[in-house]
Order: structure tokens, then sequence, then C-alpha cells
């Protein structure tokens, strides 16, 4: 798989991992063939403990792909790397002196996790905002709450939420990328850090792609969580989408060849995302949604469309 990555600070997490000569060794290692935990460990002479933790981060950038298998004892941890070939692209530079001239026209609108416009969860299933829950756990019911507009955390282990993104191009101007970031991951009871969830994304009824995030974490406290909120699911991974004239991309890997043309953005009609976890994925392992006030990152659902 070949990666095209921007040279841009929303991508700071990869470069990150390529600034530890650790990271670095284990990327060498990999090249040759999958390993576990253990073996990375007893190559690099460190503890399991501290190579989990730069797995983590090299999932996190989208450098290591890692999958449960049966060992000896249980199950281990395989890491594998995702790209073949990354392609740096500094825009600036690679832009034609026509494209440098015209203006960078866009528009960006926040979403708050908890405004959705349509659901259909299955337990496990819930809200909360940032100074308690709304409603009962475990009970769908209770996305239709009136409170559900102030949720600032919302998970669920099937289904999809749905939300409505303002159209405010006007006359013949014409979308020409489209981008959303969010804080997501998978959806455990209670927590579990390895465990994998196939999250589809769709724009408008077309399916951009399928993301498979690696678990639900909860073992640190995520950095705007509320302090009463403990012993749960604390933070998710920061993910950008964007949909261009190329493709459909997360992180900068193609999850598709799905184009911004092929999504029907028309002036006068709202966009319709919706985030899903579907019953016939391989790893239907849920949801979660993490607003401004809870998790690691203080943003809601944000998208910016040029134009």
């Amino acid at each position: 798989m070949s990666m095209e990555l921007d040279v841009a600070a929303r991508h700071l997490k990869f470069f990150e991992c390529l600034a530890s000569e650790t990271r670095l060794r284990m990327i060498e290692l990999l090249m040759e063939r999958k390993r576990n935990i253990k073996e990375l460990a007893e190559t690099l002479g460190v503890s399991s403990a501290v190579v989990t933790k730069h797995v983590q981060q090299m999932e996190e950038a989208g450098i290591v792909h890692c999958e449960s298998v049966a060992g000896v004892r249980g199950t281990q941890k395989l890491c594998s790397l995702k790209p073949e070939r990354v392609t740096l692209v500094f825009r600036r530079m690679a832009e034609s002196a026509t494209a440098r001239t015209e203006p960078d026209r866009r528009y960006t609108v926040s979403i708050p996790v908890g405004q959705y416009a349509a659901y259909d969860v299955k337990p496990t299933c819930g809200l909360v905002s940032a100074e308690g829950r709304i409603g009962l756990v475990d009970d769908p019911r209770y996305f239709a709450d009136m409170e559900h507009v102030k949720a600032e955390h919302l998970w669920f282990a099937e289904g999809f939420v749905e939300y409505r993104i303002p159209n405010y191009l006007v006359g013949r101007q014409t979308a020409r990328e489209l981008e959303i970031s969010l804080e997501i991951c998978s959806e455990a009871p209670r927590y579990n850090e390895n465990w994998p969830s196939d999250i589809t994304f769709s724009l408008n009824g077309v399916v951009l792609g399928t993301w498979t995030c690696p678990g639900d974490y909860g073992s640190e406290k995520g950095v705007y969580t509320p302090d009463w909120w403990a012993g749960n699911t604390q933070h998710g991974l920061l993910k950008t989408i964007r949909v261009t004239e190329e493709g459909a991309f997360i992180d900068g890997l193609r999850m598709s060849s799905v184009t911004i043309g092929d999504l029907d953005i028309k002036v006068g009609r709202e966009l319709l995302l919706r985030i899903a976890s579907l019953p016939t994925s391989a790893h239907c392992g849920g949801v979660s949604l993490f607003g401004k006030r809870f998790g690691n990152y203080s943003q809601d659902i944000e998208v910016t469309i040029r134009y």
C-alpha cells in the first residue's frame, strides 16, 4: 500500500514516530516480516510495555497495523507495516503558478457530537454530557431524549448516527475538497484497548470507506475527560478524512476511489454524514465519539469544504 501525506501539522503524530530511534528500529524489523510484541521487545532489548506504547503510537499514525491471533498461550498481538511507500507532499512547492494565484476559498463548521439528525443504535450504548449521564445507559430510546444535543461523548455497539452538514455554497460555486476531522474509537463494554472495529463513513448515501480502529481506550485518562467519568472509555484517536478529485483518504491512506464529484454536492442541499458500525462487518466493534469537552482533543466534528 502506498501512502501520500501532506506536510502539515495535522500529521504531526506521523512525523513524531520517525523522530524516535526505537520506533525506527521497530519499522526496520517489521520490514522483514510480521512480529509480535514479545519478539520486538526481545530483539530491541526493552520491555514489552515499552514496545506496546510505541506500537500504539504508530497505530495512531497509520504506520503499523496490529491483529490478534492465536498463540501458544492465549492470543498475541501481531504487528505489520501498513504502507510500503510514503510520499511527502509539499503542496505549496508542487502547485502550479496558476493554482497559487487562486484564492483558497473555504468554510468550516463545527458539529457537536450530540447534534445528530438521525440514529439507529444497539447496546452497549449511551450518552453523557460534561456534567453527567443523559438518560439510562444501554437504552437506545434516550438517543431521542431532548438532552441528546448536549452530549459530549456517545457510544454504541452497532448501528449509526447521522449528522446534517450545512451547505453554504452559492451560485456556480463547486466543492473541490471535503475534510472531516473527529475524535473516534471502538466501543467495548467499559473499555478494551484491543477491540478492533470496522467503522464505515458515508456522505450523501455514498460510502467513502471503512477504517478499522484498533481499540477502545480507557487505561489513561483523557485530557479533557471529566474526573467523574472513571473506569470507562477515556479518549479516541483524532482522524482526518479527505475527499478530493483523486479519491477518499483517511490520514493520507486511500480508503476508496470515491471522489468529490461522486458526492452530488449541490447548492441549496445539505450534506449528510453517517458514521456506522455495520453488523455485516468483519469486526463489528462499535463506535465512540468525543466532543470538545471529552477525550484528548478540544474539538467537535470539524468539517471544511473548499470550493
